[in-house]
């Protein structure tokens, strides 16, 4: 593996976001840090949070992630949230929602982390990046490194090369010749 994610926030796990909890949390992180210090190779180690979190559980996450000396966090994971914008006739179905709905909130949440970590540890912001703007607003507010899924469903195979000529674009309209010039500058 490249990195490992320690996925706290899948919705579709009945008791998964219990392990949200900062001494839980706190247990479960240090179990998994000592197997991989076991481990000959020892990839990094992620933690891939909910959208659906309170500004105290994210700052408690971030401080967590910081005195274990984490590797990096993941923003986020999909929502259980239904906003009543949403028009399909399954839109009260259960499990995690994805795409442009996440969007917002995970950014928000992204912001978050980014603030409570001062920028100490790489952040890959994910939900509802489907062009390159989404990218780079992920960027501008605190991601060293974006993940699509939704964008593939969407626009197919070729949807990571539009949003990287995109994203490649917009920095230079701002003058960042790299994306580490870019990341956070949204943030206050």
């Amino acid at each position: 593996a490249d990195y490992i994610t320690v996925n706290i926030s899948s919705p579709n796990t009945p008791g998964l976001r219990d392990l949200q909890k900062k001494n839980t949390l706190r247990q479960l992180l240090e179990s998994v840090l000592e197997e991989n210090g076991k481990s000959l190779r020892r990839p990094p180690i992620v933690v891939k949070i909910s959208p659906d979190l309170e500004s105290q559980e994210i700052k408690e996450i971030a401080e967590t992630a910081l005195d274990l000396n984490i590797n990096g966090l993941i923003a986020t994971n999909t929502t259980i949230d239904r906003e009543s914008s949403l028009r399909s006739d399954n839109k009260m179905e259960k499990g995690g929602l994805s795409g442009r709905p996440l969007t917002e909130k995970s950014t928000k949440v992204l912001r978050l982390l980014y603030q409570y970590t001062a920028g100490r540890i790489p952040i890959i912001g994910t939900g509802g990046v489907l062009t390159g703007e989404d990218a780079y607003q992920k960027i501008r507010s605190g991601a060293s490194l974006v993940q699509i899924y939704s964008a593939f469903i969407y626009k197919g195979p070729y949807a990571a090369l539009e949003i990287n000529r995109s994203l490649s674009s917009l920095l230079k309209r701002d003058g960042y010749e790299n994306i580490g010039e870019a990341v956070g500058v949204d943030v206050g």
